[in-house]
């Protein structure tokens, strides 16, 4: 649903508009009958330390075991690039 409401009513009223807001309704905030600005929730994030933790381990079974994040091939005795 689009709500519009004037700038001393959302104000008065911040609490109620942000429940909408998280509940997925438009708010729009107006100075004299124009929209000036919106109110919308953050995307939330349904992951879990423990869904991490697995997908870094997936990550890894990839990986050679031999593989090392050392990069001397790519650079001369100096340290620049080759």
């Amino acid at each position: 649903m689009k709500i519009l409401v004037e700038i001393a009513e959302a104000a008065m009223r911040f609490e109620e508009l942000i429940e909408l807001a998280q509940r997925h309704d438009e708010i729009l905030i107006c100075r004299e009958g124009q929209p000036t600005a919106t109110l919308t929730s953050i995307a939330t994030r349904n992951g879990t330390m423990d869904e991490f933790l697995r997908l870094a381990s997936e990550g890894r079974a990839n990986v050679p075991s031999d593989a090392t994040s050392n990069h001397d091939d790519l650079y001369d005795e100096h340290g620049l690039p080759k």
